[in-house]
């Protein structure tokens, strides 16, 4: 009788497209996630002895684990294929636990993609569980149960309930809060620039050369009189071409996509949430029907943070790119891309499963947004594995009396990797410049002064916070998604237009835990605190007598928090609406799904109101006396509506803007953008008025 297989992995999804690969000795069932994990109830951690966890059976996982038991008496052997990471390894090892498999058993099997080579692979190379990755992932959980189940009982005690503090989760926080301080300090200072609108013969072969050096220094202009007194000295001047300095220089690729940058990618240009992205991106990791293909996993693991891919994926690749395009695009060796600091390089970059599965050829077995991320990885893979782009670059010296002028011009030589965005980047990329000759005079068609005012450094966005974080080797892979979920949650920041904006709470939570808790909130402490846990995953420390250094001064620094700060009172902010159930003065609060108006008479009245947010611009509908304000969904995204809902039904997902339409007179919302700038449309459908925003 043939040997009965039972294959463990993590979802239904992954389950079925691994059972399709197998035949019909192998069992493929699904522990939907985690099975154990430590007490939602209390620390269950034992800090006085050794810092041993207390496991218990997540509740609800009774059933599934009574299928894994009585499946896992029928077979052979059990193969346990949870996801190929330290959180993967430690949920094969708490299965063993559970379902009576010796961990030094070779049960472990893992791949880096869902296909059927890779799983069929992975069978032959099975393995005894790595409990070094294990010791890391439970040293973190522990660490962060220390952190989490100690600061947020505190912020409770002292401010109010339903705070949390976490280790990455306070240090983002205070990066939104120190931004938002950055800007508030922040004075512009004025300054002028001046454009030279040249020609060497026709109005038609015009260029633009910007004013930069007076007497051989750098010219910095910071008023208007000194501005007005540069243009009246080159009012007869005669402009010359002094120099002309001709390059040719190399633009490598953009390296392969990691789980960081392809949150960043993804936001960008799709607009996408870092957990939308991640559900999307485990949709194609875990198989998607493509008709006669079969279901199969079209990406390869996404939590990474490497660049490194595969031999054989780098030749398939070449030769995709060979017949594609020809030899000229594809570089006479593989490109090598350069490792952030702290990278544990333990899985290949995110890359498509088979080069030769094109995003156009699948697109009808994809949803849109699938469609969008695939094609998204799918180009940043084969344009990092293409040649080098070749630009040829033109700077040209325009003297005036003793200013001087610059004009930089850029021609594409070779595209390379460029190809693939041709319609988009191609055209950034040329800036054309007419034939010039040394010596050569020029006409000076006008010279155009503009003010401009220096900017303070931008709020955060969840890309840029993302990248901030990972530049610093704080948090990992799976982590950033889910940081930046609670972040908004609990009202500690805010989106506005994409952008992160501290909340009163978000200060004052930062504030206290800088003045207690200051190691907590250093980005250089934390960063430290990731580099221990990947020496634990590779066995160069003792995971008990890192928690054990973490949590002395830890400790200390509880209790001295705890005598010392009193009780925080956070007032309400009262308003000029009144209550009409009672006629005080209502309050704003804060909820799940963000602020509303409460009467502060509560319990005695219990009256609440939406927080109406009027966006300047009156409801389009004929005979309506409403304005048009911001709510949000129930999954917290932005949309407008009249004021006077439920009477008047108008909505609109667009943003307003402060301009009427002048073909009649609605107002004009914001569309996206083009490359030439951002869209304005009118908001009614029936009128087709559109035009381009103004770039400043």
């Amino acid at each position: 009788m043939a040997n009965k297989f039972l294959v463990i992995v993590e979802s239904p999804a992954k389950a079925k497209t691994i059972g399709k690969f197998l035949g019909r000795k192998y069992t493929v069932k699904a522990s939907m996630g985690h099975v154990r994990d430590l007490p939602k109830s209390q620390l269950g951690v034992d800090t006085e002895h050794d810092f041993e966890p207390k496991y218990i059976t997540i509740r609800g996982k009774g059933p599934v684990l009574s299928e894994l038991r009585s499946l896992a008496k029928k077979a052979d052997r059990i193969l346990l294929a949870a996801d190929p990471d330290r959180e993967g390894e430690a949920i094969s090892w708490h299965l063993a636990h559970l379902l009576g498999v010796d961990e030094k058993e070779y049960c472990r099997i893992a791949f880096n993609e869902i296909t059927k080579e890779a799983v069929t692979g992975a069978l032959k190379q099975a393995r005894p569980i790595n409990l070094d990755l294990v010791n890391a992932q439970q040293a973190r959980r522990i660490l962060d149960r220390l952190v989490g189940y100690n600061l947020s009982p505190l912020l409770w005690r002292k401010i109010t309930k339903g705070l949390s503090a976490g280790r990455v989760q306070s240090l983002a926080v205070r990066l939104i809060c120190d931004r938002e301080r950055e800007i508030e300090a922040f004075v512009p200072e004025e300054y002028w620039s001046i454009t030279g609108i040249l020609t060497p013969d026709k109005i038609k072969n015009k260029f633009e050369a910007k004013l930069v050096k007076r007497d051989g220094k750098k010219l910095e202009i910071h008023q208007r009189a000194e501005s007005e007194k540069i243009l009246a000295e080159l009012q007869d001047a005669i402009y010359r071409v002094d120099h002309i300095h001709k390059k040719q220089r190399n633009r490598k690729p953009y390296p392969p996509l990691i789980t960081s940058s392809l949150q960043q990618e993804a936001a960008g240009t799709l607009r996408f949430t870092a957990r939308k992205t991640m559900m999307i991106a485990q949709q194609l990791y875990e198989g998607i029907d493509i008709g006669e293909g079969g279901t199969v996993g079209l990406i390869t693991y996404i939590r990474t943070d490497s660049t490194r891919i595969a031999t054989q994926a780098q030749e398939s690749a070449k030769t995709f790119i060979i017949q594609e395009w020809g030899k000229n695009y594809a570089p006479e060796k593989p490109w090598t891309y350069k490792e952030k600091k702290g990278a544990q390089d333990a899985h290949e970059a995110i890359r498509p499963t088979s080069v030769w599965r094109k995003p156009s050829d699948i697109k009808e077995f994809l949803s849109k947004d699938q469609y969008r991320l695939y094609e998204l990885i799918w180009n940043r893979f084969v344009a990092s594995q293409m040649a080098a782009a070749v630009m040829d670059t033109l700077t040209v010296e325009i003297g005036a009396k003793n200013y001087l002028f610059k004009a930089n011009g850029s021609t594409v030589a070779f595209p390379g990797f460029l190809i693939l965005n041709k319609t988009k980047v191609l055209k950034e990329e040329e800036r054309l410049l007419p034939e010039l000759t040394e010596g050569q005079n020029l006409k000076c068609l006008s010279l155009e002064p503009k003010q401009h005012f220096t900017q303070p450094p931008a709020r955060y966005t969840e890309a840029s916070l993302i990248k901030v974080l990972e530049e610093n080797g704080v948090g990992r892979p799976s982590t950033y998604a889910p940081i930046i979920g609670t972040i908004q949650q609990r009202g500690y920041a805010t989106k506005e237009n994409r952008y992160f904006i501290p909340t009163e709470l978000g200060f004052l939570v930062v504030d206290l835990l800088k003045e207690y808790f200051r190691d907590i909130l250093d980005m250089e402490f934390t960063a430290d605190m990731e580099a221990q846990l990947d020496k634990i995953a590779v066995g160069e420390m003792d995971w008990h007598k890192v928690l054990q250094e973490f949590y002395e001064p830890f400790s200390k620094w509880l209790e001295k928090a705890d005598e010392e700060i009193g009780e925080i009172e956070i007032k309400d902010e009262e308003t000029d609406e009144i209550c009409e159930k009672c006629g005080r003065n209502m309050v704003i609060k804060r909820g799940r799904f963000g602020k509303f108006l409460a009467c502060p008479g509560f319990p005695e009245c219990r009256n609440t109101r939406p927080l109406l947010k009027e966006m300047g611009v009156a409801c389009p509908k004929p005979d309506c006396k409403g304005v048009i304000v911001e709510r949000k969904t129930k999954k917290g995204r932005n949309f407008y509506g009249c004021s006077e809902y439920p009477a008047c039904d108008f909505v609109t997902w667009d943003r307003p803007v402060h301009k009427k339409c002048p073909k009649c007179n609605a107002f004009l919302v914001e569309k996206g953008s083009k490359k030439s700038g951002k869209i304005y449309k009118c908001v009614r459908e029936e009128c087709d008025y559109e035009e381009v925003a103004d770039k400043g």
